[in-house]
């Protein structure tokens, strides 16, 4: 039987030898554990990698999607703290979507686990006083609504292609999409107390510098904006400038 932490947070990479540091990574719209299983060969040996999985995908298909962001943030923080995940040195890292709720999980950490989140990383994300784009994209019809997916890459053709596979995806993108555009500052500066890593794709048509250069209002701790090349899904295609850029922080992070 999978346990609830299993189920909740797979652990995707024990660290080889003594751990120095978790890395609890956060998805993209729609997105689940698998993002992030590439990762483990890229990571420093002392890094534990694991991935949020939330309601709406997985072995979590049929289990219904957050309407809201409290009872997202409730819930996924006390599945978190359940597991243990949080009480010992650990960083989040969010893309998109996940940047947003890495950035909630960062304040609510902050209290209950003082001292114990070294960094947070959020990446392809609006800072929280830029305006989302309009109109909304969750609220767009079915063929349209497509249309934006497809046009935002990141989501194999395979899938988009295959209605039968677009039933099974596109509520948890919609669900996910809908909390994403709606989230707003929720908490006024200065934020979090934590060293924050803002990463950009050079040709992000959704979020780019423009959109977060603002998050270093968002931290009373450390703040850079790194660009990288590529566009919103920037974490896929040029994984391993990622990746480097995120041990380094990490080693930096003892």
């Amino acid at each position: 039987m999978r346990s609830d932490s299993d189920r909740w947070a797979p652990v995707l990479r024990r660290a080889a030898g003594p751990r120095r540091i978790r890395l609890i990574c956060f998805p993209y719209a729609g997105g689940g554990p698998d993002l992030f299983r590439s990762w483990a060969e890229g990571l420093d040996a002392g890094v534990e990698l694991v991935a949020v999985r939330l309601p709406g995908r997985g072995p979590r298909l049929r289990e219904t999607m957050y309407e809201n962001w409290d009872s997202l943030l409730a819930e996924t923080f006390d599945a978190l703290s359940a597991a243990g995940l949080l009480d010992s040195p650990h960083a989040f890292y969010g893309h998109s979507f996940g940047a947003r709720l890495a950035y909630e999980m960062a304040h609510l950490a902050a209290s209950a686990h003082p001292g114990a989140t070294r960094r947070l990383f959020v990446s392809g994300s609006r800072s929280p006083n830029a305006p989302q784009a309009r109109p909304y994209l969750h609220e767009l019809p079915g063929d349209r609504y497509l249309d934006a997916v497809r046009a935002m890459g990141g989501t194999p053709a395979e899938i988009l292609d295959s209605p039968m596979m677009m039933r099974l995806f596109l509520p948890t993108m919609r669900a996910d999409m809908r909390l994403a555009e709606l989230w707003d500052d929720r908490h006024g500066a200065p934020g979090v107390d934590v060293p924050l890593t803002a990463l950009y794709g050079r040709e992000d048509p959704v979020d780019g510098y423009a959109a977060m250069r603002d998050w270093k209002l968002y931290t009373s701790g450390d703040c850079e904006v790194v660009e990288l090349p590529g566009g919103h899904f920037f974490l896929d295609t040029h994984r391993d400038r990622l990746l480097e850029t995120i041990n380094a922080r990490l080693e930096g992070s003892r």
